[in-house]
């Protein structure tokens, strides 16, 4: 991994949220590859249930500013950033004060998703590509973690198709098991083809739950990771029928050496 550039999005990571499989594999992946000498980004959303001054987390100005159009309304992006001490590993926070200040991740105190999660899991994808364009950083690998990040893909294949800094950049996407029940708003389809992507590429969303999502992400990637035991059966079956590399599921305690050889051999080649 000497010298590679590897991006890694996620939705969750510790150690700012929770620990459950998404956010401790968005640690454990980065911290390998920074430790077998390869430069890393990491990308997450500032939810509002991060400890700003606990974690250090500063906006970082020169970065911030810019409005991104979701739905034909322009949104304000705030690009924060914090280390992580030990590892010495630095981590950016896409923010946004509507979307992303309530204090809470995916669902409110009742368990229900909030209904603007699709919008959401839209402006993070654009404000991860634009904060990495305007850091001129080109990655060999873009690395994405949990659902809230799956339409990076998409999105990198087909509304940034024509951005020079990706050209090279191989998509992976690790696959967890569900971690939501019923569906994002049913408009979600609508509001990506809004941003010029056909209705026609983007089918599973027309029922946004979390299969459908994640059969978009791993459409538009290079390879595919089954970063969990429990992938469903369906998105399974999907993943097989692809003409992707697939890494199947490797225990925490086997992974390094499994994702670094599957990113040398497998993504890379």
């Amino acid at each position: 991994m000497n010298g590679k550039k590897i991006l890694f999005v996620s939705s969750e990571l510790v150690p700012y949220l929770p620990e459950n499989e998404v956010s401790l594999m968005s640690y454990e992946t980065p911290r390998m590859v920074n430790s077998k000498g390869g430069q890393i980004r990491i990308f997450m959303p500032r939810y509002g249930n991060i400890n700003e001054r606990r974690h250090q987390l500063h906006e970082v100005i020169r970065l911030s500013g810019m409005n991104l159009v979701i739905n034909d309304m322009d949104m304000p992006l705030i690009i924060k950033v914090a280390s992580i001490p030990r590892e010495r590993i630095q981590v950016y926070f896409i923010d946004n004060d509507e979307y992303f200040k309530r204090k809470a991740t995916f669902s409110n105190e009742e368990g229900a998703l909030f209904p603007d999660n699709d919008q959401r899991a839209i402006f993070f994808a654009k404000g991860v590509v634009e904060t990495v364009k305007k850091l001129n950083w080109n990655p060999d690998i873009i690395h994405v973690h949990g659902w809230m990040a799956s339409l990076l893909p998409l999105y990198l294949k087909k509304y940034y198709a024509d951005e020079p800094l990706f050209t090279e950049s191989k998509i992976v996407t690790s696959v967890y098991k569900k971690s939501f029940d019923g569906m994002l708003d049913q408009g979600m389809m609508q509001k990506i083809a809004f941003d010029g992507i056909p209705e026609e590429q983007i089918q599973p969303l027309a029922s946004p739950d979390y299969n459908n999502l994640l059969k978009v992400a791993v459409d538009f990637s290079d390879a595919v990771i089954l970063a969990s035991e429990e992938v469903p059966e369906a998105l399974k079956q999907h993943i097989s029928n692809l003409q992707v590399p697939v890494l199947p599921y490797v225990p925490l305690q086997e992974f390094e050496d499994a994702y670094a050889n599957f990113y040398e051999t497998e993504v890379l080649k």
